[in-house]
């Protein structure tokens, strides 16, 4: 006794409003990137990390020669115990004197003269006192410090040579936070500023969630189009310099979406088996973004229509 093939399951197609999503091209950057530069002259004598090594923050990254800071540190503190030895006598004549000056022993000029030395030499330390700090912090200079921890990406210097202030020394990364910029166009941003939060398609193909987004005010003189950053998770397993997919809700709109099991492929027509009276015609459709596990419509089928939930089960009949 011949066996017959079950009848085709069957759905009615009914349009509902459905997110609409605009995709844009993004780059992966560092929260915190610096070079540090040169604070005093000298020559490198020793490099402690070299580039793509990770930096503990406040390591000390390279030292530079130290005798000539060194020596006018040493000047600086003999000028201010100069000073303050100075300062001291003046102080202590100026007394004498004010103790002398009610009495009619010393004269008005005297004591003017005793007054405006003791004020010029307490001026004298504090100048020393300056200078003394300025020594230290040049000795200080001739050991460079990571400012943050992180990745060293660029070495500017070598060992041996000679640097002046200002002179670029080393540059990296901060590997904690990162975040990925794009460029809005200007017919987009109103739609943006709509959304909570936008997705993040990475490149190993990972999805992330982010609400915290920041909009440029200003727009590109060139582009015409608007800078948004949008913050990772700390320690996200991002790349700096690595792209990354952006998509955010442009749009709410009506929409037919079909299964993918509906579908049938044959060369470069895809079609649907269309239910009319008993019989499924296969009819030609025109396909939109695939979303999850459907298919979205934009010809060939209306609100209304039956087709076959599994192409493969009709043409088996």
């Amino acid at each position: 006794m011949a066996a017959y093939a079950a009848e085709p399951q069957t759905q009615v197609l009914k349009a509902e409003v459905h997110p609409q999503y605009l995709t844009l091209d993004a780059v992966i950057e560092p929260v915190r990137a610096a070079t540090v530069s040169a604070q005093t002259s000298g020559r490198i004598i020793k490099l402690n990390f070299d580039v793509n090594d990770k930096v503990p923050a406040g390591a000390a990254l390279l030292e530079i020669t130290s005798k000539e800071q060194g020596a006018g540190l040493e000047a600086a503190e003999a000028e201010l115990a100069k000073a303050q030895a100075v300062n001291i006598e003046a102080q202590a004549q100026l007394k004498r004197v004010s103790e002398l000056f009610p009495k009619g022993a010393v004269s008005r000029n005297s004591m003017d003269e005793a007054i405006a030395r003791a004020r010029s030499t307490e001026q004298a330390v504090t100048a020393a006192k300056a200078g003394l700090t300025r020594a230290r912090e040049s000795l200080n200079y001739t050991v460079v410090y990571a400012p943050f921890g992180g990745v060293l990406t660029a070495r500017h210097v070598e060992v041996g040579e000679t640097v002046n202030p200002g002179q670029p020394l080393l540059s990296g990364y901060g590997s904690e936070a990162m975040r990925a910029v794009f460029s809005l166009p200007q017919q987009w941003i109103s739609a943006f500023r709509g959304n909570a939060k936008v997705e993040l398609q990475l490149a190993d193909g990972s999805k992330i969630d982010s609400d915290r987004i920041e909009l440029f005010d200003f727009a590109s003189a060139g582009g015409h189009s608007q800078r948004v950053r949008v913050a990772l998770p700390e320690h996200a397993a991002v790349t700096p310099g690595s792209w990354a997919k952006v998509r955010f809700i442009k749009e709410m709109r009506s929409q037919l979406r079909i299964p993918k099991s509906a579908l049938i492929v044959r060369n470069e027509l895809n079609a649907v088996y269309l239910k009319q009276a008993d019989t499924f015609v296969l009819t030609q459709v025109r396909l939109g973004q695939e979303q999850g596990d459907e298919l979205t419509v934009l010809s060939g089928l209306a609100e209304g229509d039956e087709i076959a939930l599994n192409a493969h089960q009709v043409t088996a009949r």
